[in-house]
């Protein structure tokens, strides 16, 4: 007989074949249609600190930022796109630490930033052939922060494109954590599978995704419902692909979609997390 902890190793490489330095910030959190600095290209510079959470691989390197009022604090872990930890991402953090999280900003990559397309595609296809390795890092970030003297026990991850199927496997696969968010990332349809899923969702599509069919955002919509996950799941029309993350890319038609997304998602966390 399989152990629970080698079964949900398995569901998780199932799943991943388809799909200053205190670290404190002091900015103020979001106020009514306000959108984190980060997303709109106006941060302030990086507030938080670079740390190895994950002591298997020297080369790994998170970011951490805290909120600068006292705990404890719930946390988020927040999965990089297909490009790496990239100082957007880093900012994404310092801007979750204002609204009142610790936020760690993992490394899937070892430490490396793709520079091109190719080189995008080939970190991903190398990490994917190591889901393992996926879910120890992971794994390691959830002990970290559940252990880390501010928190409050709580964790929810927050995964963008690649990062976003990657929260996907692991609430399939990983340590326990209490809610997932996933922006345009790799879905699971299968009702069975996603059974063993333990917490609610949030989700945030495109209509305007290649690839990631509005029909495969219904279908695994109807199999969470079916299993009686609690769900918080919208197609936007529109927009784009990577909208939410980089606003600033096209301002005039992100900007009302983003602000709904950071509605329903402040209002998730703090649901599942505070």
């Amino acid at each position: 007989m399989l152990g629970t902890y080698q079964m949900k190793k398995i569901l998780f490489i199932f799943s991943l074949i388809f799909i200053n330095l205190s670290g404190l910030t002091n900015a103020e959190p979001t106020k009514g249609n306000a959108l984190p600095a980060a997303i709109i290209g106006n941060a302030d510079p990086l507030a938080g600190k670079e740390l190895n959470y994950f002591i298997q691989d020297e080369k790994t390197s998170g970011y951490l930022a805290i909120p600068s009022t006292a705990g404890p604090h719930p946390a988020v872990i927040l999965i990089h796109e297909w490009n790496g930890l990239v100082n957007r991402v880093k900012e994404t953090a310092d801007s979750f630490a204002e609204e009142g999280y610790i936020a760690l900003a993992v490394d899937l990559y070892s430490g490396r930033i793709g520079a091109s397309r190719d080189e995008n595609i080939s970190l991903v296809q190398e990490t994917l052939s190591k889901p393992e390795t996926i879910i120890d890092n992971l794994n390691s970030a959830v002990e970290f922060l559940k252990n880390h003297k501010d928190s409050n026990g709580k964790v929810g991850t927050i995964g963008w494109c690649y990062g976003g199927g990657v929260a996907l496997s692991f609430a399939l696969g990983g340590e326990h954590h209490d809610a997932t968010a996933i922006f345009y990332g790799r879905l699971l349809t299968d009702p069975e599978k996603l059974s063993h899923l333990d917490h609610d969702f949030y989700g945030t599509f495109v209509e305007n995704d290649r690839g990631i069919p509005v029909k495969d955002v219904e279908d695994f919509t109807r199999a969470l419902r079916a299993a009686g996950i609690g769900t918080d799941i919208h197609i936007y029309d529109e927009v784009s692909h990577g909208f939410w993350l980089y606003v600033d890319r096209n301002p005039e038609i992100n900007t009302g979609p983003a602000i709904d997304a950071w509605s329903r998602l402040k209002v998730f966390l703090e649901n599942k997390l505070k």
